[in-house]
């Protein structure tokens, strides 16, 4: 394996610290995905939900209108400051339910063992090294409570013609410039995954 291109924290940053609420604008491709996610998620029965990479706080106000009880909670991380300060002003009408907190950009997270019975990341692993991957999947193990779900979306290769056409002219963009995609790249997130600890129910 090569050498790995992927953006140093402090260069994420800066990248979508610049790109602030145009982030939303990536709605047209990922909400289809992100549609599938939510009903496999069960998030009706969440009491406790974290979202690793909140980005604007888009989802997370959707969740918390349409599929999130009442009385359930919500965290969102994100390293940027833009997007910290985006997702609170976003969320501010929900009061003590949701919580921002702008993160140091490591895989680590400040919560006790068990805290949660929803992981959420959309097209947020694909950013990461693989090492950062490895990290975050252990902290995604501390995290949850038994019986919780990890939500993750990514950029994947293609299954179709057209798609691993698609996928593989944005592998050659990020391998030349990463940054000229936000340093996201496409993934197979199945391979960090432990099945002995996880049970893959939609992929």
């Amino acid at each position: 394996m090569g050498v790995e291109r992927t953006l140093t924290i402090d260069r994420a940053k800066r990248f979508y610290d610049r790109m602030g609420a145009r982030q939303d604008w990536n709605r047209f491709y990922e909400d289809p995905v992100v549609d599938v996610m939510i009903r496999h998620a069960d998030f009706g029965h969440a009491h406790s939900v974290v979202e690793f990479g909140c980005g604007t706080g888009r989802l997370a106000e959707r969740l918390l209108v349409s599929h999130l009880a009442p009385d359930a909670r919500y965290l969102g991380l994100d390293a940027s400051t833009t997007m910290a300060s985006l997702a609170r002003s976003r969320l501010k009408r929900f009061g003590d339910r949701a919580e921002i907190r702008q993160s140091d950009g490591s895989p680590r997270i400040e919560a006790p063992d068990g805290s949660f019975d929803r992981f959420v990341s959309t097209y947020v692993f694909d950013l990461l090294s693989r090492a950062d991957i490895a990290a975050a999947m252990a902290e995604v193990y501390r995290v949850l409570a038994p019986g919780g779900l990890l939500c993750a979306v990514s950029l994947t290769h293609g299954r179709t013609r057209f798609s691993r056409c698609v996928s593989k002219t944005w592998q050659g963009i990020w391998s030349l410039s990463p940054a000229t995609l936000g340093g996201c790249r496409p993934i197979e997130l199945s391979e960090f995954i432990d099945t002995a600890r996880f049970e893959i129910s939609h992929l």
